[in-house]
């Protein structure tokens, strides 16, 4: 069995994908396994990927395009390590954080662990970082989060979700798009799981570089709190 999957949901990222993965491949003494699931680029991802098959352990293929939550789901029936990590195809996360995140799950018992930007004080908030309105966006969907789920989080949606695959496995995700993030902060919060955080590095990027959130998904995101809070 291998030690991690890395799950990397894609849309049209051609100037980045080969480098995340080229980053992923070459941690040293890390059994890892790569999935990524291509969800119908039409920029020329796609193409890269099919050239490229061997850098990776499996290339899933939507036929349309469904969103990231989909392409999780996609890629979940296919795990085969201990632990899953969710990892974007950009460059705003750093590989090189999976030793410390994976930490808490193999020598601490915990089940589920978080990498926050947010306890990263030396680049949260910093100039080029993100902008403030991404920042104050963030901090009130956590509060939000923290409140319905009684949970004590700083960064709830952070793409940096660790899970032991056998947590990872019972979770049911239903959300198509970003919504899943809430989704599946709930759900494991309705498991009477603790959720660990440790900061990570993050560089974030602008819309002209790319950057797929906007404003109407944070209002998607807290209509999914309190779907998955009170009706699911």
């Amino acid at each position: 069995m291998k030690e991690l999957t890395i799950i990397i949901p894609v849309y049209n990222e051609k100037k980045t994908i080969l480098k995340i993965i080229d980053k992923i491949k070459n941690l040293k003494k890390l059994s890892k396994q790569i999935i990524v699931v291509d969800d119908y680029s039409i920029d020329g991802t796609r193409e890269i990927l099919l050239k490229n098959k061997n850098k990776i352990d499996l290339l899933l293929l939507h036929k349309k395009n469904q969103g990231k939550g989909a392409a999780i789901q996609t890629a979940q029936k296919h795990v085969k390590g201990k632990y899953v990590i969710i990892q974007d195809a950009d460059l705003e996360y750093n590989p090189r954080d999976y030793f410390k995140l994976i930490k808490p799950i193999k020598e601490k018992n915990f089940m589920v662990v978080y990498g926050s930007r947010v306890l990263n004080k030396k680049r949260y908030g910093a100039k080029g970082f993100t902008s403030k309105a991404r920042i104050l966006g963030n901090h009130i969907l956590t509060i939000f989060s923290n409140i319905l789920n009684n949970q004590n989080l700083t960064d709830a949606h952070t793409c940096y979700k660790v899970f032991s695959s056998k947590v990872f496995n019972k979770i049911i995700l239903k959300e198509n798009g970003f919504e899943f993030c809430p989704e599946i902060t709930t759900k494991v919060a309705k498991l009477n799981l603790k959720i660990e955080e440790l900061p990570i590095s993050y560089i974030g990027r602008t819309y002209n570089d790319g950057k797929k959130i906007k404003a109407i998904h944070a209002l998607g995101a807290l209509l999914s709190l309190v779907r998955y809070r009170f009706f699911r």
